[in-house]
């Protein structure tokens, strides 16, 4: 198989929990950021807008906030997440960036979530841990949206979709679940 620094990245990548407490350097969070800039989007549109956090208190606020809605949730899984006191959805990152895209472009979704893809993807180049936050995502669609608009600085006519947690890795994960047999078929 071919191998290069980009593959690498890529196939190394694994979702991470535990952060440490130390902030990431501007730089860092410049570069990632950047790459997320650089993601395809339909007719290059680039529909999106990042919001980093680091405050304590509003990523706090969030935290608590998607829990509430989080447990009323139809999903079991994400109930119990929802009334677990001991979980952090941000597993203690000192950074949060939100991805909002502009809800009148062609597919702001599946264009931030591109950029996601490649903020996670820079993130591990550089050996800072992401995880790509869902729990959020509850609160975004929640009636409480507007005002978290607000407090985020989100501007008018934009929705807020993903948000990923970054920080330095406390813990470092390098196996690979197998991926998933028989799930590219060829025709030539």
């Amino acid at each position: 198989m071919i191998m290069n620094d980009t593959l690498k990245a890529i196939m190394e990548r694994r979702t991470t929990r535990k952060f440490k407490e130390d902030q990431i350097k501007e730089e860092e969070i410049n570069t990632i950021l950047k790459a997320g800039m650089y993601a395809p989007s339909a007719h290059n549109d680039q529909p999106w807008n990042f919001t980093v956090i680091q405050n304590k208190d509003l990523l706090n606020e969030l935290n608590k906030e998607s829990k509430e809605i989080a447990k009323t949730f139809p999903n079991e899984t994400i109930k119990k997440m929802g009334h677990n006191e001991k979980l952090n959805i941000f597993y203690g990152a000192p950074t949060i960036i939100v991805i909002s895209g502009r809800e009148n472009a062609m597919m702001p979704q599946i264009d931030c979530a591109a950029a996601t893809e490649n903020m996670l993807i820079a993130a591990e180049s550089l050996d800072i841990g992401g995880c790509w936050n869902g729990i959020v995502g509850f609160l975004f669609d929640s009636n409480k949206v507007e005002i978290y608009k607000e407090k985020l600085g989100i501007p008018e006519g934009y929705r807020p979709y993903y948000a990923i947690a970054l920080g330095y890795k406390k813990v470092k994960i390098t196996k690979a679940l197998p991926r998933k047999e028989n799930s590219i078929q060829y025709i030539k």
